[in-house]
């Protein structure tokens, strides 16, 4: 019995000694075999000052289905670029930061409180969120009654805004002082002609005196 308890015993102390020997930090260091590096992340708004940010949730008319579906819950936008001054509304998912509106506020657009919901605004616009241009007909809704006011007055200073830039345009601008060059060069060719008929004036004169000397 004893002689069959001894090579066990051995057994269980070669086995500790492995275990220490695994756990022992021998200061070797393991190079990974993928290196991640660091991305920069960008969202396309680095260059536009946010306006409004609210917010809310979206749905958009489905004209086949004759009814509203829901676009998604997030943040809805504001943003003017820094450069052209341009200002597009852009809204995205709260989670997946999916975008579900993207579109240039313009001066035509129309935005009007949704009958019967006093915290929910409809409007149109030629919208770019799924990456080609269409039409579509939105309907967003707030918290509050508060929050829908403050979209829909801040979108019409909005475009009223770009309604004057519109007008005020460097293309505007450029063409008015054509007009105006044209104008000056037309007024300059006409002071040229004057002397040039007044000379021939003169000189028909002079011919029909000499006949009658």
């Amino acid at each position: 019995m004893a002689s069959s308890a001894e090579p066990q015993h051995k057994e269980e102390g070669e086995t500790a000694e492995t275990t220490a020997a695994e756990d022992e930090d021998t200061g070797a260091q393991v190079a990974p075999i993928v290196k991640l590096q660091e991305v920069a992340i960008t969202t396309g708004e680095e260059n536009e000052d946010v306006l409004l940010d609210l917010k809310a949730k979206l749905y958009r008319f489905d004209k086949e289905g004759n009814q509203w579906k829901e676009r998604g819950a997030g943040t809805v936008k504001l943003l003017r670029h820094k450069e052209t001054s341009k200002v597009r509304l852009v809204m995205r998912q709260s989670k997946t930061l999916k975008i579900c509106a993207n579109h240039l506020v313009l001066p035509s657009i129309s935005i009007q409180e949704h009958a019967g919901n006093d915290k929910s605004c409809v409007w149109h616009a030629t919208d770019f969120a799924d990456g080609e241009l269409k039409e579509e007909l939105f309907c967003i809704r707030f918290a509050s009654v508060e929050n829908c006011k403050s979209f829909k007055e801040k979108v019409e200073e909005v475009a009223k805004s770009q309604e004057k830039k519109s007008k005020d345009s460097p293309e505007a601008t450029s063409t008015a002082d054509l007009l105006e060059k044209l104008t000056v060069e037309e007024s300059k060719d006409e002071q040229k002609k004057e002397p040039a008929e007044e000379k021939k004036e003169d000189d028909a004169k002079q011919e029909k005196a000499d006949d009658e000397n």
